[in-house]
């Protein structure tokens, strides 16, 4: 098992240095050539990723498995250490699945044009990015956490300021200003807890539960890091990198960032923080609860506002701002510091990569037949009627868009559930009159998040097909059924069977919180 998770991230990196070789004379033939690599690699990668679930424990999901550790740099005692239990395998499992089908989509709907890049240097940078969302996930020392976390940002810089359109560079060079900005600040939390317990090793630090640390050391490590991973997640106020960065991005580019980048904060929140620094964590879990409550609202605010007629919003930028709202879900579950909270953040996690990677994927689609993602100009004065034109791609949105709205029987309703429970009854020391405040403006953030995506399918599914379109709107297309089906079937299965998921990451949340 543990060859397993080890060829994981090798095998990528592997693809990524292979693109660096000649692929022929024939720029057009290169391009197929690097395209079909990064497909095979990608697929590779999803099946090893199929092989370690399958040969996980699920008997004993609290335990890390495919474990390897060995020494790194002794000097300052870091070590090379990789494992995964119930918490970490989903999002390694969702990684690999984006990341392949994005290379599948890649195949045939890669932005060109004067001045993008080659293929070639797309998938090396599309597997290098890969490598570094795994590794975030598989690593269990804070300073290979930190250089995971830090891979990422090269290449999805890169992807967005050459691959993307409109304010491209600017949306890029904000990116990677906050998210630098950021990991500086949370690399200064991990190097206080290695000087102070001794290690950097995210197990022991967890079983110690925080002996051997004061409480103002905690705080002041909880603090720095939960910034850091608060810039990522994206915690309100934080977010004002994320609508712009999405809006300009390629469509494969805001799918992993939607779908994987964003859980890597708060993957972090539950891995580093509850376990290594819980003193810390609870003096500022109200707090965390309070911006997590204001970003449910006003995340589905911004969205209303863009949603609006003549408001001229664009598409992508309403499901980043919906993003913020969604994962202001997340963000109140873990604040909640219980095993319910914890549970529903974790399950919103794959829900919200499942339901807005697809999103993105439509809305690209659009995208791309239409020239445009304007609402307005989409919609016109009755609606862009995707219901009559595009049948399928009319239907998947509609699912789509009930699925993000938290629709029982979808992926999405399960884990804002969860959350609003573990807030309404918090963890013993935390204030129940405020969390179920929280509790309740979230629960606002609901309805207004009903009402905009259901405003939303109304005014591009609906309409009367008969008036002028923009263009010619062909349906789903073999290759973008193929990307986007196992999306729309999982977000089904998760809905339906929430169990997938919560029995997995159930037993290993509870001995995070318990230190046992």
């Amino acid at each position: 098992m543990n060859v397993v998770l080890i060829a994981l991230l090798l095998l990528p990196l592997a693809g990524a240095a292979l693109t660096l070789a000649p692929f022929g004379t024939d720029p057009e033939a290169a391009d197929r050539r690097a395209l079909r690599l990064g497909t095979a690699v990608t697929g590779l990668v999803l099946l090893l990723t199929i092989a370690l679930a399958a040969g996980f424990d699920h008997g004993r999901p609290a335990r890390m498995q495919a474990v390897t550790d060995v020494s790194w740099i002794p000097a300052v005692g870091v070590r090379l250490h990789l494992g995964v239990d119930g918490i970490s395998l989903p999002l390694i499992v969702l990684t690999a699945l984006l990341t392949f089908l994005c290379a599948v989509y890649s195949t045939k709907r890669l932005p060109d044009g004067p001045g993008v890049p080659s293929a070639r240097a797309f998938v090396g940078l599309l597997l290098l990015l890969e490598v570094g969302m795994l590794a975030t996930f598989a690593v269990l020392d804070l300073v290979l956490f930190f250089l995971a976390f830090e891979i990422v940002l090269i290449p999805m810089y890169f992807l967005i300021a050459r691959w993307g359109s409109g304010q491209k560079v600017p949306a890029a060079n904000r990116f990677i200003l906050y998210t630098l900005l950021g990991s500086a600040v949370m690399l200064l939390g991990f190097l206080l807890i290695g000087s102070k317990a001794g290690t950097f090793d995210m197990t022991q630090l967890a079983a110690a539960h925080g002996h051997g640390l004061s409480h103002p050391t905690q705080v002041i490590a909880a603090l720095c890091i939960g910034l850091g991973l608060a810039v990522k997640a994206p915690a309100w106020p934080l977010h004002s990198w994320l609508p712009d960065a999405h809006t300009s991005a390629p469509t494969v580019g805001s799918v992993l960032l939607a779908g994987v980048l964003l859980k890597m904060g708060t993957y972090g929140l539950v891995r580093v923080l509850l376990p290594i620094v819980p003193g810390g964590t609870a003096t500022l879990a109200p707090y965390l609860g309070a911006l997590a409550a204001v970003g449910v609202v006003y995340g589905a605010l911004a969205c209303l506002a863009l949603v609006r007629p003549g408001a001229k919003g664009d598409l992508k930028r309403l499901i980043a701002f919906s993003s913020v709202g969604h994962m202001g879900f997340v963000l109140l579950g873990i604040a909640s510091l219980t095993p319910v909270g914890v549970n529903g953040a974790l399950f919103a996690n794959i829900a919200h990569g499942l339901i807005t990677g697809l999103l993105f994927f439509l809305v690209g689609a659009l995208k791309d037949r239409y020239g445009t993602a304007d609402l307005d100009t989409l919609a016109g004065a009755t609606g862009a009627a995707l219901y009559g034109r595009a049948p399928r791609i009319g239907a998947l949105l509609a699912f789509a868009a009930v699925a993000s709205l938290g629709l029982p029987g979808l992926a999405g309703f399960w884990g804002e559930v969860l959350a609003m429970f573990g807030a309404f009854d918090p963890a013993a020391g935390l204030s129940r009159p405020a969390f179920v405040t929280y509790m309740v403006i979230a629960g606002l953030g609901t309805l207004l998040t009903a009402a905009y995506l259901l405003l939303v399918v109304k005014r591009v599914c609906m309409g009367d097909p008969k008036q002028p379109a923009l263009a010619d709107v062909p349906d789903m297309r073999p290759y973008e059924a193929v990307s986007w089906t196992p999306l729309a079937a999982l977000t089904l299965l998760a809905g339906l069977w929430p169990a997938l998921l919560l029995g997995l990451s159930d037993p290993a949340v509870k001995h995070l919180l318990g230190g046992g």
